[in-house]
């Protein structure tokens, strides 16, 4: 929801930068890569309760997230191995951004909060699982509204206004809400494929299966999505 407005209204700005970068040679990988170490670094700030340099940090780190798919479609090398490993950096970018904030808290000794910031993280985590998860069973589509670009930005937020605390209520209820949101989606889609066998494709037998194909190294292959 959050990423289609985004694009909107950025998408201009976004492919201009990212026909200069991509201009550079520059590697996608390089980009999602380099957003990893920002938000890395983001989270060092946090931790030591410097919550708007941290959520600066955020908004630099974000760019980049923005940036390497426009570049990957300008260099033609859109692969399903840069969505893939996008997925997997954004993962570990949202647990080191968690654990400062639990770093932090305590350190002050703020046992409730360090609850919270536990729940919240468990919250954003389980969100991507959930989807990864049903999407292997049953076409899911858009259920819930705490996905990550959501998150981010009110983590942003409540960084630059010092509003961590307030954010952590928000992230803890709200992602653990869409889990649930998602479960029962999950639940009702397959009850309906059970009570309706033919919906539910037949796994071939392993002699029945065709030989996979040999991967050709030499080419990269489309699908630089999340």
């Amino acid at each position: 929801m959050l990423t289609r407005t985004i694009g909107r209204y950025l998408s201009w700005p976004i492919e201009r930068v990212a026909w200069l970068l991509a201009r550079t040679g520059i590697p996608p990988n390089v980009i999602t890569w380099s957003a990893l170490v920002i938000n890395l670094w983001a989270a060092v700030f946090f931790a030591a309760g410097r919550f708007r340099a941290g959520a600066g940090l955020m908004l630099l780190a974000g760019l980049g997230d923005l940036l390497d798919g426009p570049v990957a479609r300008r260099q033609n090398r859109v692969s399903l191995f840069g969505g893939f490993l996008e997925s997997i950096l954004d993962r570990y970018a949202d647990l080191m951004l968690f654990l400062g904030i639990l770093v932090y808290y305590v350190s002050v000794n703020r046992f409730l909060y360090v609850v919270l910031a536990s729940i919240a993280m468990a919250g954003a985590v389980m969100v991507s699982y959930a989807k990864a998860r049903a999407e292997s069973l049953v076409t899911v589509g858009e259920v819930g509204f705490w996905e990550r670009p959501e998150r981010l930005v009110l983590m942003i937020v409540g960084g630059l206004f010092n509003r961590m605390s307030l954010v952590l209520w928000i992230i803890a209820v709200g992602a653990n809400v869409t889990v649930i949101h998602r479960i029962l989606r999950t639940w009702t889609q397959t009850k309906s494929q059970e009570a309706n066998p033919t919906e539910i494709s037949r796994v071939p037998l392993p002699m029945e299966q065709p030989p996979a194909p040999v991967p050709n190294l030499l080419t990269r292959t489309a699908g630089r999505g999340r």
